[in-house]
Protein backbone atom coordinates (compact mmCIF):
# COMPACT_ATOMS: atom_id res chain seq x y z
CA UNK A 1 0.00 0.00 0.00
CA UNK A 2 1.30 3.43 -0.80
CA UNK A 3 1.32 6.26 2.30
CA UNK A 4 -0.64 9.22 1.75
CA UNK A 5 1.17 12.57 2.90
CA UNK A 6 -0.84 14.14 5.49
CA UNK A 7 -0.67 17.97 4.60
CA UNK A 8 1.38 19.99 6.84
CA UNK A 9 0.21 23.69 7.88
CA UNK A 10 4.00 25.06 9.25
CA UNK A 11 2.42 28.21 9.86
CA UNK A 12 -0.36 27.71 11.80
CA UNK A 13 0.37 28.96 15.53
CA UNK A 14 1.40 25.84 17.89
CA UNK A 15 -0.02 25.48 21.91
CA UNK A 16 3.86 26.66 22.70
CA UNK A 17 3.54 29.67 20.32
CA UNK A 18 0.04 30.79 21.63
CA UNK A 19 0.95 30.22 25.53
CA UNK A 20 4.07 32.38 24.45
CA UNK A 21 1.98 35.39 23.03
CA UNK A 22 -0.15 35.31 26.07
CA UNK A 23 2.87 35.62 28.33
CA UNK A 24 4.36 38.17 26.54
CA UNK A 25 0.66 40.40 26.80
CA UNK A 26 0.12 39.69 30.60
CA UNK A 27 4.18 40.83 31.01
CA UNK A 28 3.97 43.99 29.33
CA UNK A 29 0.13 44.81 30.22
CA UNK A 30 2.01 44.54 34.08
CA UNK A 31 4.58 46.22 33.36
CA UNK A 32 2.81 49.03 31.67
CA UNK A 33 0.48 49.20 34.87
CA UNK A 34 3.70 49.57 37.02
CA UNK A 35 5.61 52.10 35.13
CA UNK A 36 2.60 54.18 34.53
CA UNK A 37 1.80 54.15 39.02
CA UNK A 38 5.32 54.63 39.58
CA UNK A 39 5.81 57.68 37.37
CA UNK A 40 4.57 60.96 36.58
CA UNK A 41 2.39 59.46 32.82
CA UNK A 42 -1.08 59.23 33.23
CA UNK A 43 -4.06 58.51 30.95
CA UNK A 44 -5.38 55.86 28.91
CA UNK A 45 -2.80 56.59 26.09
CA UNK A 46 0.21 56.57 28.64
CA UNK A 47 -0.86 52.98 28.99
CA UNK A 48 -1.29 52.04 25.57
CA UNK A 49 2.00 53.49 24.43
CA UNK A 50 3.82 51.72 27.33
CA UNK A 51 2.26 48.22 26.42
CA UNK A 52 3.15 48.65 23.07
CA UNK A 53 7.05 49.56 24.00
CA UNK A 54 7.13 46.86 26.68
CA UNK A 55 5.85 44.22 23.88
CA UNK A 56 8.14 45.36 21.30
CA UNK A 57 11.12 44.86 23.33
CA UNK A 58 9.79 41.36 24.95
CA UNK A 59 9.13 39.82 21.46
CA UNK A 60 11.99 41.13 19.76
CA UNK A 61 14.46 40.39 22.09
CA UNK A 62 13.03 36.89 21.99
CA UNK A 63 13.34 36.71 18.60
CA UNK A 64 16.39 37.86 18.37
CA UNK A 65 18.05 35.13 21.37
CA UNK A 66 16.58 32.38 19.27
CA UNK A 67 15.93 33.22 15.64
CA UNK A 68 18.83 35.87 15.27
CA UNK A 69 18.71 39.87 13.76
CA UNK A 70 16.54 39.36 10.66
CA UNK A 71 13.93 37.50 13.34
CA UNK A 72 13.89 40.26 15.67
CA UNK A 73 13.46 42.79 13.13
CA UNK A 74 10.54 41.33 11.99
CA UNK A 75 9.05 41.08 14.88
CA UNK A 76 9.71 44.95 15.81
CA UNK A 77 8.19 45.19 12.32
CA UNK A 78 4.59 43.59 13.13
CA UNK A 79 4.42 44.96 16.39
CA UNK A 80 4.23 48.43 14.39
CA UNK A 81 1.96 47.27 12.24
CA UNK A 82 -0.18 46.44 15.07
CA UNK A 83 0.11 49.75 16.50
CA UNK A 84 -0.53 51.30 13.42
CA UNK A 85 -4.12 49.01 13.09
CA UNK A 86 -4.58 50.11 16.86
CA UNK A 87 -4.42 53.94 16.18
CA UNK A 88 -6.68 53.75 12.78
CA UNK A 89 -9.61 51.97 14.66
CA UNK A 90 -8.91 54.05 17.90
CA UNK A 91 -10.21 57.02 16.53
CA UNK A 92 -13.46 55.62 14.62
CA UNK A 93 -14.34 53.39 17.77
CA UNK A 94 -14.14 56.42 19.91
CA UNK A 95 -16.60 58.49 17.65
CA UNK A 96 -19.26 55.47 17.57
CA UNK A 97 -18.55 55.03 21.55
CA UNK A 98 -19.66 58.74 22.11
CA UNK A 99 -22.24 59.29 19.38
CA UNK A 100 -23.63 56.01 21.53
CA UNK A 101 -23.55 57.15 24.88
CA UNK A 102 -24.71 60.41 24.51
CA UNK A 103 -27.30 59.96 21.59
CA UNK A 104 -29.07 57.02 23.25
CA UNK A 105 -30.75 59.68 25.92
CA UNK A 106 -32.76 61.22 23.15
CA UNK A 107 -34.18 58.58 21.67
CA UNK A 108 -38.00 58.41 22.18
CA UNK A 109 -40.87 56.80 20.45
CA UNK A 110 -42.17 59.53 18.49
CA UNK A 111 -38.72 60.43 17.53
CA UNK A 112 -38.90 59.30 13.82
CA UNK A 113 -42.41 60.03 13.21
CA UNK A 114 -42.73 63.78 14.38
CA UNK A 115 -40.98 66.66 13.40
CA UNK A 116 -40.32 69.98 14.82
CA UNK A 117 -43.23 72.08 14.15
CA UNK A 118 -44.64 72.31 17.39
CA UNK A 119 -41.90 72.06 19.17
CA UNK A 120 -38.79 73.15 19.66
CA UNK A 121 -34.79 72.30 20.51
CA UNK A 122 -35.56 73.28 24.59
CA UNK A 123 -38.59 71.47 24.84
CA UNK A 124 -38.67 68.22 26.70
CA UNK A 125 -36.80 65.29 24.40
CA UNK A 126 -40.33 63.35 24.18
CA UNK A 127 -41.71 66.26 22.40
CA UNK A 128 -41.07 66.33 18.58
CA UNK A 129 -38.75 64.54 16.41
CA UNK A 130 -36.69 64.14 13.49
CA UNK A 131 -38.88 62.96 10.24
CA UNK A 132 -38.42 66.48 8.37
CA UNK A 133 -34.70 65.52 8.60
CA UNK A 134 -34.71 62.73 7.58
CA UNK A 135 -36.87 62.78 4.85
CA UNK A 136 -35.33 66.65 3.82
CA UNK A 137 -31.89 64.39 3.58
CA UNK A 138 -32.66 61.54 1.69
CA UNK A 139 -34.43 64.13 -0.49
CA UNK A 140 -31.46 65.86 -0.62
CA UNK A 141 -29.13 62.61 -1.08
CA UNK A 142 -31.65 61.18 -4.04
CA UNK A 143 -31.14 64.44 -5.79
CA UNK A 144 -27.65 65.09 -5.27
CA UNK A 145 -27.45 61.09 -6.51
CA UNK A 146 -29.52 61.65 -10.15
CA UNK A 147 -27.27 64.89 -10.93
CA UNK A 148 -23.82 63.42 -10.11
CA UNK A 149 -23.74 59.85 -10.64
CA UNK A 150 -24.25 60.09 -14.18
CA UNK A 151 -21.99 63.14 -14.48
CA UNK A 152 -19.14 61.30 -13.06
CA UNK A 153 -19.66 57.88 -14.40
CA UNK A 154 -19.48 59.70 -18.17
CA UNK A 155 -16.88 62.02 -17.47
CA UNK A 156 -14.29 58.84 -15.97
CA UNK A 157 -15.73 56.97 -19.10
CA UNK A 158 -14.64 60.31 -21.58
CA UNK A 159 -10.99 60.16 -19.64
CA UNK A 160 -10.76 56.31 -19.56
CA UNK A 161 -12.81 55.34 -22.76
CA UNK A 162 -12.75 58.24 -25.15
CA UNK A 163 -9.26 59.88 -24.24
CA UNK A 164 -10.24 62.80 -26.36
CA UNK A 165 -8.14 66.16 -26.41
CA UNK A 166 -9.72 67.14 -23.57
CA UNK A 167 -9.03 64.76 -21.21
CA UNK A 168 -5.60 66.67 -19.75
CA UNK A 169 -7.92 69.94 -18.91
CA UNK A 170 -11.10 67.94 -17.49
CA UNK A 171 -8.68 66.01 -15.91
CA UNK A 172 -6.86 68.91 -13.79
CA UNK A 173 -10.65 70.88 -13.26
CA UNK A 174 -11.65 67.28 -11.78
CA UNK A 175 -8.96 67.29 -9.20
CA UNK A 176 -9.36 70.97 -8.62
CA UNK A 177 -12.93 70.64 -7.83
CA UNK A 178 -12.22 67.85 -5.31
CA UNK A 179 -10.13 70.42 -3.09
CA UNK A 180 -12.89 73.18 -3.15
CA UNK A 181 -14.55 73.91 0.44
CA UNK A 182 -17.91 73.16 0.59
CA UNK A 183 -18.85 76.88 1.71
CA UNK A 184 -17.84 77.74 -1.63
CA UNK A 185 -19.80 75.70 -3.49
CA UNK A 186 -23.02 76.81 -1.24
CA UNK A 187 -21.97 80.12 -1.58
CA UNK A 188 -21.88 80.00 -6.00
CA UNK A 189 -25.13 78.01 -6.33
CA UNK A 190 -26.60 81.06 -3.95
CA UNK A 191 -25.27 84.16 -5.96
CA UNK A 192 -25.60 82.17 -9.20
CA UNK A 193 -28.94 80.47 -8.93
CA UNK A 194 -30.92 81.17 -5.72
CA UNK A 195 -30.75 84.89 -5.90
CA UNK A 196 -31.20 85.61 -9.51
CA UNK A 197 -33.26 82.69 -10.59
CA UNK A 198 -35.28 81.15 -7.67
CA UNK A 199 -35.02 83.76 -5.10
CA UNK A 200 -36.26 81.23 -2.60
CA UNK A 201 -34.92 78.14 -0.98
CA UNK A 202 -35.71 74.50 -1.88
CA UNK A 203 -34.26 71.07 -1.43
CA UNK A 204 -32.90 71.40 -5.09
CA UNK A 205 -30.87 74.27 -4.37
CA UNK A 206 -29.12 71.90 -1.32
CA UNK A 207 -29.37 69.09 -3.95
CA UNK A 208 -27.30 71.35 -6.75
CA UNK A 209 -24.78 72.41 -4.01
CA UNK A 210 -23.88 68.76 -2.87
CA UNK A 211 -23.70 67.97 -6.62
CA UNK A 212 -20.24 70.00 -7.13
CA UNK A 213 -19.05 68.31 -4.63
CA UNK A 214 -19.72 64.79 -5.57
CA UNK A 215 -19.24 64.63 -9.04
CA UNK A 216 -15.40 64.89 -8.32
CA UNK A 217 -15.37 61.83 -5.87
CA UNK A 218 -17.62 60.13 -7.88
CA UNK A 219 -15.25 60.87 -11.24
CA UNK A 220 -11.75 60.29 -9.49
CA UNK A 221 -13.02 57.17 -8.19
CA UNK A 222 -14.59 55.51 -10.82
CA UNK A 223 -11.76 56.67 -13.45
CA UNK A 224 -9.26 54.74 -11.48
CA UNK A 225 -11.86 51.86 -10.99
CA UNK A 226 -12.04 51.53 -15.35
CA UNK A 227 -8.61 51.56 -15.81
CA UNK A 228 -7.98 48.61 -13.56
CA UNK A 229 -10.69 47.01 -16.33
CA UNK A 230 -8.18 44.87 -18.66
CA UNK A 231 -8.03 45.86 -22.16
CA UNK A 232 -8.37 42.27 -22.94
CA UNK A 233 -11.78 42.61 -22.43
CA UNK A 234 -12.31 45.77 -24.51
CA UNK A 235 -10.39 44.21 -27.23
CA UNK A 236 -12.30 40.86 -27.47
CA UNK A 237 -15.64 43.54 -27.87
CA UNK A 238 -14.75 45.31 -30.71
CA UNK A 239 -13.02 41.65 -32.39
CA UNK A 240 -16.82 39.96 -31.56
CA UNK A 241 -17.81 42.92 -33.84
CA UNK A 242 -19.33 45.41 -31.12
CA UNK A 243 -19.12 49.20 -31.52
CA UNK A 244 -17.37 50.87 -28.70
CA UNK A 245 -20.06 51.99 -27.04
CA UNK A 246 -22.03 49.00 -26.59
CA UNK A 247 -18.25 47.33 -25.44
CA UNK A 248 -18.38 49.40 -22.64
CA UNK A 249 -21.80 49.13 -21.96
CA UNK A 250 -22.47 45.65 -22.25
CA UNK A 251 -18.75 44.62 -21.26
CA UNK A 252 -17.25 47.59 -19.23
CA UNK A 253 -19.25 49.14 -17.26
CA UNK A 254 -20.61 45.47 -15.83
CA UNK A 255 -17.19 44.46 -15.06
CA UNK A 256 -16.69 47.59 -13.23
CA UNK A 257 -19.86 47.21 -11.26
CA UNK A 258 -18.77 46.96 -7.34
CA UNK A 259 -16.02 49.68 -8.32
CA UNK A 260 -18.56 52.17 -9.54
CA UNK A 261 -20.51 51.48 -6.72
CA UNK A 262 -17.82 52.12 -4.03
CA UNK A 263 -17.58 55.18 -6.06
CA UNK A 264 -21.09 56.41 -5.79
CA UNK A 265 -21.20 54.80 -1.95
CA UNK A 266 -18.04 57.01 -1.19
CA UNK A 267 -19.47 60.35 -2.69
CA UNK A 268 -22.45 59.98 -0.74
CA UNK A 269 -20.14 59.66 2.50
CA UNK A 270 -18.46 63.14 1.29
CA UNK A 271 -21.81 64.86 1.16
CA UNK A 272 -23.71 62.81 4.00
CA UNK A 273 -22.49 65.04 6.84
CA UNK A 274 -22.17 68.90 5.07
CA UNK A 275 -23.76 71.27 6.46
CA UNK A 276 -22.51 74.74 5.29
CA UNK A 277 -24.09 74.87 1.80
CA UNK A 278 -27.05 73.76 3.23
CA UNK A 279 -27.72 76.38 5.99
CA UNK A 280 -27.36 79.05 3.14
CA UNK A 281 -29.97 77.03 0.50
CA UNK A 282 -32.44 75.33 2.33
CA UNK A 283 -33.55 77.56 5.24
CA UNK A 284 -33.71 74.40 7.79
CA UNK A 285 -37.70 73.70 7.74
CA UNK A 286 -38.83 72.52 11.05
CA UNK A 287 -41.98 70.48 9.33
CA UNK A 288 -41.87 67.98 6.06
CA UNK A 289 -41.87 69.40 2.51
CA UNK A 290 -42.90 67.17 0.12
CA UNK A 291 -41.66 69.73 -2.53
CA UNK A 292 -38.13 69.37 -3.19
CA UNK A 293 -38.29 72.35 -5.91
CA UNK A 294 -40.46 74.89 -3.54
CA UNK A 295 -39.99 75.75 -0.19
CA UNK A 296 -37.72 75.39 3.14
CA UNK A 297 -36.35 71.67 3.79
CA UNK A 298 -35.04 70.24 6.90
CA UNK A 299 -32.05 67.87 7.15
CA UNK A 300 -29.98 65.93 9.48
CA UNK A 301 -27.14 68.19 9.55
CA UNK A 302 -29.33 71.34 9.74
CA UNK A 303 -31.51 69.86 12.73
CA UNK A 304 -28.18 68.60 14.79
CA UNK A 305 -26.47 72.08 14.10
CA UNK A 306 -29.39 74.38 14.93
CA UNK A 307 -30.19 72.43 18.41
CA UNK A 308 -26.36 72.22 19.47
CA UNK A 309 -27.08 76.30 18.77
CA UNK A 310 -29.97 76.44 21.31
CA UNK A 311 -27.47 75.65 24.30
CA UNK A 312 -29.54 73.98 26.57
CA UNK A 313 -29.34 70.33 27.86
CA UNK A 314 -32.56 68.99 26.22
CA UNK A 315 -30.98 70.73 22.43
CA UNK A 316 -27.44 68.73 23.33
CA UNK A 317 -28.98 65.89 23.71
CA UNK A 318 -31.33 66.53 20.67
CA UNK A 319 -28.17 67.58 18.77
CA UNK A 320 -26.37 63.78 19.82
CA UNK A 321 -29.82 61.83 18.88
CA UNK A 322 -29.69 63.48 15.75
CA UNK A 323 -26.08 62.54 15.29
CA UNK A 324 -26.57 58.49 15.81
CA UNK A 325 -29.98 59.24 13.71
CA UNK A 326 -27.72 60.45 10.54
CA UNK A 327 -24.84 57.99 11.28
CA UNK A 328 -27.55 55.12 11.03
CA UNK A 329 -28.99 56.52 8.12
CA UNK A 330 -25.51 56.35 6.54
CA UNK A 331 -25.00 53.04 7.55
CA UNK A 332 -28.27 51.52 6.20
CA UNK A 333 -27.85 53.43 2.88
CA UNK A 334 -24.10 52.03 2.66
CA UNK A 335 -25.48 48.45 3.57
CA UNK A 336 -28.45 48.76 1.27
CA UNK A 337 -26.25 49.93 -2.47
CA UNK A 338 -23.90 47.09 -1.18
CA UNK A 339 -27.08 44.51 -1.06
CA UNK A 340 -27.79 46.02 -4.62
CA UNK A 341 -24.87 45.48 -6.12
CA UNK A 342 -23.40 42.19 -4.84
CA UNK A 343 -22.96 39.57 -7.30
CA UNK A 344 -24.39 35.96 -6.48
CA UNK A 345 -22.13 33.27 -7.09
CA UNK A 346 -24.15 29.82 -8.16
Amino acid sequence: MSAVATPQKPWAKKPADRIRETSFLLGSLAFSYGFVAATEMKGKLAYGFIFFVAYAVLSSTYSFITRGAPAAKDAFVKTLVALGAVLTVLPISSILFTVLQKGLPGLHFGLLSNDMSMATSTDPIPTGGVLHAITGTLTLVALALVMSVPLGILTALYLTEIKGKFAGPIRFLVQAMSGVPSIVAGLFILSAVLYPITKGFSALMGALALTILMIPTIARTSEEVLLLIPNDLREAGTALGGTQWRTVAMIVLPAARSGLMTAVILGVARIAGETAPLLLLTGGGDKVNPNPFNGSVGSLPYYIWKAFNAGSPEAITRAWAGLLVLMVLVLLLFTLARALTSRKVS
